[in-house]
């Protein structure tokens, strides 16, 4: 049985959508964040040096990595939900599903860190600097690149309810925690109504429902 190991608040709640949208049984081993540091507790580091989440352990193999996970599931369990290898569709599934960590979630982790900065208590000649830094990060580097990758996404989906063909695929499943983290801490989508639709369609699935009732407490879906 695939066993996968889920932190709170992170990238393994896609996982479990994913895995409830194949129909395949699953178990869960539940890890909660630091509250201090939101980090992953250090027992995680016993199912994989990193220390991170998602794993997960499928009998004998284990998979780290969100994207690499999404692809294993793919592969071995949900052929339907990728493209024919070797059609066009295939290229630009393989596209986005990088795509979600290659160049959305960098920006959006980002102007994370830059907001979590400002709100720290330091002493207070130095948060004005602090300030003036972020203010330069989010002038010249987050606020441009996130507008440029959600004008690209929003023309993308015009017309369609999914980023390749007519339905769902796994690469719609790995772009929704990018989106959903980016979302849920602003109203940045108010601008791109394709890109609300599009989050509004994935919080719709009733396997996306289920996921969030077995994977426990998660914000960005609020």
């Amino acid at each position: 049985m695939i066993t996968v190991h889920h932190l709170n608040n992170s990238r393994s709640q896609r996982v479990l959508w994913m895995l409830e949208e194949i129909g395949v049984q699953y178990e869960i081993a539940k890890y909660d964040r630091d509250t201090e540091t939101m980090r992953a507790p250090a027992s995680l580091r016993a199912v994989h040096p990193l220390g991170k989440s998602p794993v997960i352990t499928d009998g004998d193999v284990t998979v780290a990595e969100s994207g690499a996970i999404i692809e294993y599931l793919a592969s071995t369990y949900a052929p339907q939900l990728k493209p024919e290898p070797g059609t066009p569709e295939h290229r630009d599934w393989v596209y986005w599903l990088h795509f979600a960590e290659g160049s959305l979630m960098p920006p959006l982790l980002v102007k994370l860190i830059i907001g979590r900065l400002t709100e720290a208590k330091v002493p207070f000649f130095v948060k004005p600097v602090i300030k003036a830094i972020a203010n330069q990060l989010d002038t010249n580097y987050t606020g441009p690149e996130i507008k440029n990758l959600l004008t690209y996404i929003n023309e993308h989906l015009e017309g369609r309810d999914w980023l390749v063909g007519d339905a769902l695929s796994a690469a719609d499943i790995q772009m929704s925690f990018p989106l959903e983290a980016g979302g849920s801490r602003s109203d940045m989508f108010e601008l791109y109504p394709n890109v609300k639709a599009y989050v509004e369609r994935i919080h719709a699935r009733p396997a996306y429902k289920a996921a969030l009732e077995r994977g426990g407490a998660y914000d960005f879906a609020s």
